[in-house]
């Protein structure tokens, strides 16, 4: 370790490095560096803003949990060593006699960060991109048999500002490691070589243009032919093609020529549905000199077409996620093909067929698996910056730009590129019009944008923008669709993408919130490890609900799911849109700690939603159905339009969609079918619509299953009595304990305590902003962004219950009381009563909190609930029916609440 920056100074390469380390690798898969602790400066900004000079460990929802010796960080996964800085690695090799003053490259496939090289203590050169292999010209440095390479790797953001929150460098994911991974290797070439070739695919006229970098290391002019020959990969049998031949001539050092090469009449290909490959063998002949470099492609068109997008002239639909450089077991990313095939059929066994690197680019592996398997990427220049200030980031874009596209180019999954994320500064859109131009000019094989994120501008191939494309906004808190308009599903963003030309993707859509499962800490067995979930777990524990973790997690869980639907049904339900992007499919472990995935950071399921589940309403088809609303009443028909979005293999003839409602137990309630249809490409095709009168005696739920060609797609929706039978009850309902309530307490009397919104004090859970959706993001990262709460947790065969259909955690009949409620902390009781329905928290605080709840004051018995049951009951018919159900349950003989509360407990509640 070369902390303090004297290895140049001090001719280290010179000298012999007498410590050891395992590569491929980095310094903290082996162990080395310093103990991480609260001196340690991580690479990662801290959003969270703390007064008074005070930092994140004197937080009182994280200090009291930091005892003990070990190190617990809430922000983001941490390794047990840390290191910044250079680090110096030696290698003696020995090469044969024949390789000395041959051109040979010294390969290394992912370094971290910038390298520089020396061969026998003779400087090589430097190298800085953090996408691509380094590669050094090494071999005039080589002695007879022995040679020692010295290699310095330093970690730090320098002075190129890629941004310290960049996935491609960050402590948020993969961690900033100091090390080299995958490939390290020596490469002799001859003195004639192929220094590089990019394929240009020509659909129109099945043939490819093939350039090929030649290089003349000879000294002298160069002749000969070129052979280009091809065959299919992703067949059984192969399909060779016929070999072709062309002249060539060198006078420099090096040349670039161009050879079109026929693909044949039955030219096979690429998309997802048929991901066929193709390898083109380019062979270079002269006198005493041969080389042969072989490359893989495939035969595709990605472009935009008007406000849509096509993959070889058949309309296609985006359903990504992000993949943000998440890797836990090695905190670097892996560097071979099956790791990454695992993961892209995850993502398609949930209906994706994209993803989106979030300012970084993946190893070789990551598009070759892409390529076999068929998945679209975009790929981003590891940056999330501030640009066109004229700082070296400007330039250094475009060199490792170039750098990816000379590296990668030829993947058919490489489909989509902008400069990185959300960009910064006071002449970024200048800077990234130049920037989008320059590549679409230069290489039509992908799309361009400018940036993920912003700026919308005329340039760009196609949009990245979350403004006005999902249901919860940055900063927009209660007053989302989500959160401040009762549930439907008609909305989409067909306004927001009116006056644009070119396709939108909409920017990183969901960032919905689950409860941690700390069942997945003995999970992080590698490099870096979930500190963050030990003090959330030892919070849960001191609130006295760590026995309810696992529930917590799957309650919210639902929630989540449910969230995620709205917002990716929303997208499919826009004309004029290209796709989505979801932060994320599974958890982002950084920023806080953002666990907005129905997977873990390991790509594994958490037990509350499959994948079957999850591809309803995320695939190439699927049935939508636009519901005005979800909550009808007995004197209500129950109407929705139904059509579906296709962006299968073909088009679908001759289509008799059908449909069912079931009633909880499974049962057809009603059923039909809608008019025979075919189905073309593309989405807001209208199948018909349904209208039923759906008779209930007592309220229910129900879930509407629609059937296209084999896709079904399901919603929830309930049917509540339009007029309630009247109770003989003998209770009686307040706002507040006043005197009156007290009275009937005292007297031993039943008290309904209704509370509205907004009459519970600061610390007693007036100060948490509920709303129905999950938290967005997460509160920590976000300054508190409201929502704070992750849904309610309830036992559904509670006799309060009876006449409120509901499942154990959130669904749409919970909105209208999640919106008119307040959350009721009843931690501060000298008896705790056991809710009948909860609030669950956000992990942060795990503070015990109460929906509704029941008690023994004084004589008397009482339910309190934090929902207000009394205001506009004409048009809350979910708010009376809960009001029906708690006094049905109040008038029966079940009602017999264990826990003792005092008359001042209950009114020190509220303001």
């Amino acid at each position: 370790m070369d902390k303090q920056d004297e290895g140049v100074v001090n001719k280290w390469f010179t000298k012999s490095l007498s410590d050891t380390i395992v590569l491929p690798g980095s310094m903290a898969s082996n162990g080395k560096g310093e103990p991480v602790g609260y001196d340690t400066k991580f690479t990662g900004n801290d959003w969270k803003a703390y007064d008074n000079g005070k930092m994140w460990y004197n937080d009182e929802n994280y200090k009291p949990y930091l005892y003990g010796n070990e190190f617990l960080y809430p922000f983001w996964l941490i390794a047990d060593y840390y290191y910044t800085g250079a680090a110096w690695y030696q290698k003696e090799i020995e090469v044969p006699e024949n390789w000395r003053g041959q051109d040979v490259e010294l390969y290394l496939e992912r370094c971290h960060w910038e390298t520089r090289v020396w061969v026998n203590n003779e400087y090589v050169g430097v190298n800085n991109a953090l996408g691509v292999p380094h590669r050094y010209n090494v071999g005039s440095f080589f002695q007879p048999c022995k040679n020692t390479i010295t290699i310095c790797v330093d970690n730090r953001v320098k002075e190129i500002q890629v941004g310290d929150d960049a996935h491609s460098v960050s402590d948020n994911t993969q961690s900033n490691w100091n090390g080299i991974v995958g490939d390290i290797k020596l490469i002799r070439k001859d003195a004639l070589s192929v220094a590089g070739v990019q394929i240009f695919p020509d659909l129109e006229n099945k043939s490819v243009r093939v350039e090929i970098g030649i290089k003349n290391k000879t000294g002298g002019a160069q002749s000969g032919k070129v052979k280009l020959s091809a065959q299919s990969t992703s067949e059984e049998t192969p399909l060779k093609l016929k070999e072709i031949r062309s002249d060539f001539e060198v006078n420099s050092t090096s040349k670039t020529i161009t050879v079109t090469y026929p693909m044949g009449d039955t030219m096979l290909l690429w998309d997802e549905f048929n991901p066929n490959l193709y390898e083109l063998s380019v062979e270079l002949e002269s006198d005493g000199y041969k080389d042969v470099h072989t490359e893989t492609f495939g035969m595709r068109d990605f472009r935009a077409n008007g406000k849509g997008l096509e993959i070889n002239g058949r309309p296609v639909f985006l359903r990504g996620t992000l993949e943000c450089a998440i890797f836990p077991k090695t905190g670097f990313p892996p560097t071979d093909v099956e790791s990454w095939e695992r993961i892209i059929k995850i993502c398609k066994a949930h209906g994706l067929n994209h993803i989106r690197f979030h300012s970084w680019c993946p190893p070789k592996a990551a598009f070759e698996a892409a390529d076999k398997l068929g998945f679209y990427y975009q790929v981003e220049v590891s940056a999330w910056a501030t640009v066109g200030d004229g700082a070296p980031i400007d330039q250094w874009i475009y060199d490792e730009s170039e750098r990816m596209v000379a590296e990668y180019g030829n993947h058919p999954s490489f489909c989509m590129m902008p400069y990185g994320n959300e960009p910064h500064g006071k002449n970024y859109t200048g800077y990234l019009r130049e920037f989008v131009n320059y590549w679409k000019k230069k290489d039509s094989r992908r799309l361009y944008t400018s940036g993920a994120g912003w700026p919308v501008i005329p340039e760009n191939d196609f949009h990245s923008s979350h403004r006005g494309t999902r249901i919860q906004g940055w900063g927009q808190n209660l007053n989302s669709i989500i959160n401040s308009q009762a549930p439907r599903s008609d909305y989409d963003w067909e306004k927001t993408v009116a006056d644009l030309t070119a396709p939108m993707v909409s920017h990183e859509i969901g960032q919905w919130c689950v409860y941690p499962n700390f069942k997945e800490i003995p999970k992080y067995d590698g490099v870096l490890k979930a500190t963050n979930f030990k003090i959330f777990k030892r919070s849960l524990e001191a609130h006295g609900m760590l026995d309810l973790a696992d529930s917590f997690l799957k309650a919210s869980g639902k929630l989540q799911a449910l969230c995620y639907k709205a917002d990716i049904e929303a997208a499919f339900r826009t004309k004029g849109f290209g796709g989505f992007q979801l932060l994320d499919l599974h958890d982002f472990p950084g920023q806080g700690t953002a666990l907005v995935g129905v997977l873990d950071p390991f790509w594994d399921e958490k037990g509350y939603i499959s994948p079957d589940e999850f591809r309803q309403f995320c695939n190439e088809t699927v049935p939508l159905a636009r519901f005005k609303k979800m909550i009808f009443t007995s004197n209500e028909k129950v109407e929705c339009e139904v059509e579906v979005a296709h962006y299968g293999e073909k088009e679908l003839q001759s289509v008799v969609p059908s449909w069912q409602i079931l009633d909880t137990n499974g049962n057809v309630v009603k059923e039909g079918q809608l008019d025979e249809a075919n189905i073309s490409w593309g989405n807001c095709q209208k199948l018909g619509a349904i209208s039923e009168n759906v008779e209930v005696e007592t309220a229910a739920k129900f879930c509407l299953a629609v059937n296209v060609a084999g896709f079904i797609n399901t919603w929830d929706f309930w049917v509540y009595p339009a007029e309630l039978p009247k109770i003989e009850d003998d209770v009686l309902v307040f706002s507040s304990l006043n005197k009156a309530a007290i009275a009937t307490l005292e007297k031993g009397g039943k008290v309904l305590l209704t509370t509205k919104k907004g009459s519970i004090k600061d610390g007693k859970g007036g100060e948490v902003a509920v709303g129905f959706s999950s938290i967005f993001w997460n509160t920590a990262w976000t300054n508190g962004q409201e929502p704070h709460t992750l849904g309610i947790l309830c036992d559904p065969k509670h006799p309060a219950l009876a006449d409120f259909p509901t499942e154990y955690h959130s669904n749409w009949q919970w909105w209208d009381a999640m919106s008119h409620c307040n959350a009721i902390n009843i931690e501060g009781f000298e008896n705790t009563p056991d809710p009948i329905v909860r609030i669950i928290d956000d992990w942060v605080t795990n503070r015990n909190l109460a929906l509704i709840f029941e008690a023994k004051v004084g004589k008397g018995k009482l339910v309190m609930t934090g929902i207000d049951l009394q205001s506009d009951l004409d048009t809350r018919p979910e708010a009376r029916q809960l009001l029906f159900s708690l006094k049905n349950y109040m008038s029966s003989e079940k009602f017999d609440p264990q826990t003792k509360l005092t008359e001042n407990e209950i009114i020190g509640l509220m303001n």
